[in-house]
């Protein structure tokens, strides 16, 4: 849908308005006034820099192949370090990564496994959580050996004392536990069983 012109045709509004603004200014280009001082900038190491090698390319026509000083076969070694007129390498610092994790102890790992499967033998009638104590008195041992040594492996010290001493609890609790049923089932009469 279109709408009619108006009636005596087209006016330019910003004619009305007065005089015309100027236009607004190219972002481009720079602004009048106090000029934004620039980056300081170093000279260029690459620049004017004398290389310590001749020129490469071939003899010049007619010239000795062997004057420059050269033996016979023997050409002048490149430094593979560093590039003609660039920076040496900075001196004394650490190669990149992380250094070496310390040794483990190996009594610590130990410790950490007999312990797990004195855990697990609490499954037989939780007797075989007796030999948790001997995974807790070798995290111990490893413990003393880490700090003597400086060695790594106090985390699985540590989980084979825990889980051992637990296992060798909950060992006793079942041992307790079997005898006093033991004792319980000698003591019944025979009499009073009905079948």
């Amino acid at each position: 849908m279109t709408y009619p012109p108006p009636s005596g045709g087209w006016h330019d509004p910003s004619a009305a308005a007065g005089p015309q603004s100027s236009p607004p200014a190219d972002p481009t280009l720079p602004m009048a006034g106090a000029p934004i001082p620039s980056q300081p900038t170093a000279a260029d190491p690459y620049a004017g820099a004398a290389s310590p090698y001749p020129a490469p390319g071939y003899p010049p026509a007619g010239g000795d192949p062997y004057a420059a000083g050269y033996a016979p076969g023997a050409y002048p070694q490149p430094d593979t370090h560093s590039q003609p007129g660039a920076y040496p390498p900075p001196a004394g610092y650490p190669g990149y990564g992380y250094p070496p994790a310390p040794k483990q102890n190996g009594l610590a790992i130990a410790a950490m496994i007999v312990s797990i499967i004195g855990a697990l033998g609490l499954c037989g009638y939780g007797l075989g959580g007796y030999i948790g104590v001997v995974g807790a008195i070798l995290g111990h041992v490893s413990r003393k050996q880490i700090r003597e040594r400086g060695e790594g492996g106090e985390g699985f010290a540590t989980a084979g004392i825990i889980v051992g001493w637990i296992a060798t609890v909950l060992a006793v609790l079942a041992t307790i536990a079997i005898v006093i049923f033991i004792v319980w089932a000698a003591n019944q009469d025979p009499s009073s069983t009905t079948y």
